[in-house]
């Protein structure tokens, strides 16, 4: 079988509306390498979108997922609970960022999660409003989306977004915002658009994703902490790309040593099955009334047993370690890039532990983030043989999550791939 067929199969099946980054099909996948249908081999930089920091099929999750289906796949857990579902909520409850006793339910999709966040906040507070960030992104679905601080192409073509959403300017140096810039945009926001105490909930991602792998400075996020606070509005934090090791920490906002309230959770939480959840403190969780809460798929046995298997391997093989080992090496790398002559000029590294990224810089405007220069990249590395995949509001970014169980030697040999794809075109 042809990726040329394949793919013009996919064209006539598909709506375009669905984007592919990658012309080629994927035929079989091992920890961090993929075979595609005419047998070549990749290794894998971007994790199915940050969805396998314990690689391709870890055989505990295998396992795991098939002794479930050997009793069974589904009984949705609004018409018969599972133990595996509460096990995993303990487990998580144990593990949530904060202090508080927390509670945990379970859904499909990080759209869900982040919709979920919301509606448990409004729930919580009798508030409407919602305060997100630009370049932000919690998901495709209509809350979601109008979450999103991007409008092309998640809004685009979709009509009027749901109202009482709000966004300031995320702090990035590269485009001229700060800390105080965002802050006073907060009050100016307060001051004309929404009093703080019709606000339920801000929500924000400690390491942006889609727009550019930009940490939420720690002074950022403390004084969102201390607004909250004074105003009795939510903290969310949206960790659907950032959690689980990814960051060198069970989750990235314990970086910056703050609560949040909610936390919004998918991605490699279970190891490329599709589950999601929203972990909080048990006092705000418990303020939606039973049936408020929910979905027909949301928290499915296999998903429920393969994240269990996922946390057994995190803490087993010390993988919020190996991340920052793999992050420590993938900055250094590029650090040795900057500068040279013979490759194309990039940023300095940025991100948390091994969720690295790093801009294609224009040496015709005194090297600020080339628009759409990460593509060219991408096209060459997989050309020769590595997935990796770009971000950034305007496509500036190259970005780094290979899966946090890839060896040392295969994570060198992919970043050789990748400064091949660097190189300057005679």
């Amino acid at each position: 079988m042809l990726n040329s067929s394949l793919l013009d199969r996919r064209n006539l099946a598909v709506p375009r509306g669905v984007s592919t980054a990658t012309p080629v099909f994927a035929d079989r996948a091992s920890n961090a390498e993929i075979w595609d249908v005419e047998g070549r081999r990749y290794i894998d930089f971007a994790g199915g979108i940050a969805v396998l920091n314990v690689g391709h099929l870890h055989p505990h999750v295998t396992r795991a997922v098939a002794a479930q289906l050997e009793r069974f796949s589904h009984t949705a857990f609004q018409v018969m609970a599972y133990e595996s579902y509460v096990a995993l909520a303990e487990r998580l409850n144990a593990l949530a960022p904060f202090e508080a006793p927390a509670k945990t339910i379970f859904f499909t999709t990080g759209a869900e999660a982040t919709e979920n966040a919301v509606k448990i906040a409004k729930a919580a507070t009798k508030r409407t409003g919602i305060i997100a960030f630009t370049g932000g992104f919690h998901g495709r679905s209509a809350l979601a989306s109008a979450l999103t601080g991007k409008v092309f192409p998640y809004k685009f073509q979709f009509g009027p977004v749901v109202p009482d959403v709000f966004h300031l300017p995320f702090p990035n140096p590269a485009y001229g915002t700060d800390v105080e810039d965002s802050l006073k945009a907060l009050d100016f926001l307060f001051a004309a658009d929404i009093p703080p105490q019709n606000v339920a909930a801000i929500i924000i991602e400690p390491v942006q994703g889609e727009g550019g792998f930009h940490p939420a400075p720690a002074a950022l996020l403390c004084a969102l902490r201390e607004i909250c606070d004074r105003h009795g509005i939510l903290l969310i934090a949206d960790e659907v790309q950032t959690g689980f090791a990814r960051t060198g920490r069970m989750f990235a906002i314990e970086h910056s040593g703050i609560e949040p309230d909610l936390v919004a959770v998918a991605k490699s939480l279970a190891g490329g099955f599709p589950l999601s959840g929203v972990i909080g403190r048990a006092d705000v969780m418990d303020c939606v009334e039973p049936g408020g809460l929910g979905g027909t798929y949301g928290g499915s046995p296999v998903g429920c047993t393969a994240a269990l298997a996922v946390l057994d391997v995190i803490a087993e093989e010390n993988l919020i370690e190996r991340a920052m080992v793999i992050g420590t090496a993938m900055s250094e790398r590029i650090e040795q890039w900057r500068g040279r002559n013979d490759l194309m000029l990039v940023s300095a590294p940025r991100g948390l532990g091994a969720m690295i990224g790093f801009d294609i810089l224009d040496p015709a405007r005194n090297g600020l983030p080339l628009a759409g220069g990460a593509k060219p990249v991408i096209e060459r590395a997989l050309d020769a043989g590595l997935v990796v995949l770009g971000c950034g509001v305007h496509g500036e970014t190259v970005r780094l999550l290979v899966p946090l169980t890839a060896s040392d030697a295969l994570v060198e040999e992919g970043f050789v791939l990748l400064e091949q794809a660097l190189k300057r075109l005679p």
